[in-house]
């Protein structure tokens, strides 16, 4: 396995600034924001963009991946592709294929982004909607020999996000519908162990049930604070008490985790994601949170 990390938390940063830095330190892989460059989406760790799909200079980032010796895990945006609103909808399918076909011009197997949600509707209303909308992204990724890995994060940190949250994809059941309805191999998940500590779901045995469907890992871990669970209870929908964190810092059993994965045979990019509030005022202390995850993860992965 290699280690890499998410980009998105160096919005200030530019690619070749990032990938400079990753390579001093000891990391192999990137996963390149690829947010639309006009701007968008203002929640934490959206709206990055460090590779401009829509103005793609394929010469000037294999130079910097020539340089720094890194390789492009995935190729990331994570929209709601199944948003309420018709024409956001339709602007976040849009950019994801654009996203799609610079992946394929880069030679970058897989695209990271979330199945998306109408939050104010049921899971069976949304499935029916996805049974609309995604299978001719998934045709079109696969048409150019790009995967789609979607994140099982739920998408509810907030009120706003409240009661469904924004992104369907979260749970095991409703993973099997969606891969019945899109049985395409180019359609997988980008597994995040942290969503599964407060949902309550066994990441061990989801690595095991799904390891054929795993085609990307993201590292981020998971704190659930017992006084804001105690307060809100778990029908908030884990608002007040779960709280990102830096791998090492939360409640994933790394070595558990990582067990798992080698018995399952996924032998790709173990992807760090960096939403630990707590290592985020400067760039200083997000460079500190990504070495402290770098340091927890590297010693099993060989």
């Amino acid at each position: 396995m290699k280690l890499g990390f998410m980009t998105a938390a160096f919005p200030d940063l530019a690619l070749d600034e990032v990938a400079d830095w990753a390579s001093s330190e000891g990391f192999e892989m990137l996963e390149v924001a690829c947010w639309p460059s006009s701007g968008g989406e203002k929640r934490r760790y959206a709206g990055v963009c460090h590779i401009d799909v829509e103005n793609l200079d394929t010469d000037a980032i294999r130079a910097t991946l020539d340089r720094t010796g890194l390789e492009i895990s995935s190729l990331a945006y994570y929209p709601n592709n199944l948003h309420p609103d018709p024409a956001a909808q339709e602007e976040a399918n849009t950019h994801l294929r654009r996203v799609v076909d610079a992946a394929q011009a880069l030679d970058v197997p897989i695209v990271g982004t979330f199945v998306g949600r109408d939050k104010d509707r049921s899971i069976s209303e949304n499935v029916d909607r996805f049974r609309t909308v995604w299978p001719p992204l998934v045709e079109y990724a696969g048409e150019r020999g790009v995967k789609i890995a979607i994140e099982n994060c739920p998408m509810i940190f907030s009120y706003d996000e409240w009661p469904g949250g924004n992104n369907l994809a979260y749970s095991p059941a409703i993973w099997d519908e969606l891969f019945s309805i899109v049985p395409s191999e180019n359609f997988g998940l980008n597994l995040d162990p942290s969503h599964l500590v407060w949902l309550q779901i066994d990441y061990e045995r989801v690595v095991r049930d799904y390891a054929s469907r795993i085609v990307h890992v993201h590292a981020k871990d998971l704190e659930i604070d017992r006084d804001g669970l105690y307060r809100h209870g778990t029908l908030s929908g884990g608002i007040g008490w779960q709280v990102p964190r830096l791998p090492g810092l939360g409640e994933v059993r790394w070595d558990r985790f990582l067990a798992a994965l080698y018995a399952a045979g996924y032998d790709y990019v173990i992807s760090i994601e960096h939403e630990d509030r707590r290592f985020e005022a400067t760039e200083e202390l997000v460079k500190r949170g990504f070495l402290i995850a770098r340091d927890v993860l590297r010693p099993y992965l060989h």
